[in-house]
């Protein structure tokens, strides 16, 4: 037996409740989400498209007859995305893509380096395709290296996007702002977190669950445009979960950071850094004698 439907029950919609609605949906405002209207908000999949497709320029090795049609495509592309967005006084976007298409090959040396430190540095990386095909943060440094140069070129929201869309493919966080440098290698990757003013150098390696962060002052506007995040000289190895905050703190060349280390200081060069935590201790059943104590060298 169907339930009993109320007299009136099914009459349309009140039109006075509908246009109230609209009116109020569409009158004037002066907030946060009004003034994000107002400069631009590019359509999300056409920013993800656009980047996965130029990651897939850089990472591959099309033949020239294909980029002589994906490179114009692209750039048109991009040339729209930009019509989308407030840019800074004086930028247009046809000069903006025509400095951003020189890049290109850079960024692709680049991330034939970081593909190399990942074999070197990576005992079960199979082949050269598979750190290209399968490994996420070659996923999450190229689409890094080219939202970074966008930044750079002063482009609004967009390089933000794909810094995003990076994160959330791959749970790496980087922020285009970021300045890494040659031979960048991130084993798995997962819960990675690079701010926006973080310096890196060559040849650095870092794990899962790193964080190169700022400190969180109560007014944290205060520090906007400022140094908040660490430098990282060359040849430092990160291990997993470790710390590191602050725009004054500079990790040394050839230094390694043990896992789950808290750092909001500088170190010197060639030092070794370990959480000072409980240690294991290991014995032997039916043994009367002291348990051994692991040590923590890494």
């Amino acid at each position: 037996m169907s339930p009993r439907i109320p007299a009136g029950a099914d009459l349309p919609i009140d039109p006075g409740v509908l246009e109230q609605t609209i009116v109020r949906l569409t009158g004037a405002e002066e907030g946060a989400l009004a003034k994000a209207a107002s400069e631009g908000l590019p359509d999300r999949s056409e920013v993800t498209d656009w980047v996965e497709r130029t990651k897939q320029l850089v990472l591959m090795r099309p033949e020239r007859s294909a980029l002589r049609s994906e490179v114009p495509y692209l750039a048109e592309r991009l040339r729209d995305l930009l019509r989308a967005v407030a840019l800074p006084d004086g930028a247009y976007p046809r000069e903006l893509v025509e400095q951003f298409l020189p890049t290109l090959p850079a960024i692709r040396s680049l991330l034939s380096e970081d593909v190399e430190a990942a074999y070197e540095g990576d005992p079960a990386a199979r082949s050269f395709a598979e750190i290209v095909a399968a490994y996420p943060s070659i996923r999450a440094i190229a689409i890094h290296r080219i939202a970074h140069e966008l930044q750079g070129l002063r482009v609004p929201i967009l390089p933000r996007m794909m810094a995003e869309h990076a994160h959330d493919r791959t749970g790496i966080d980087i922020h285009p702002g970021a300045h890494i440098g040659r031979r960048f290698f991130i084993d798995h990757g997962t819960g990675v977190v690079i701010g926006e003013t973080t310096v890196i150098g060559d040849r650095v390696r870092i794990y899962q669950g790193v964080t190169l962060g700022a400190r969180s002052p109560r007014h944290g506007e205060s520090l906007r445009g400022r140094k908040r995040h660490p430098t990282i000289e060359d040849d430092v190895t990160i291990y997993a979960g470790a710390t590191i905050l602050g725009g004054e703190t500079t990790i040394g060349r050839g230094s390694v950071i043990g896992g789950n280390v808290w750092l909001t200081e500088s170190i010197p060069p060639d030092s070794k850094v370990v959480a000072q935590a409980a240690r294991p201790q290991v014995r032997r059943r039916g043994s009367q004698s002291p348990p051994d104590q692991l040590g923590w060298d890494i």
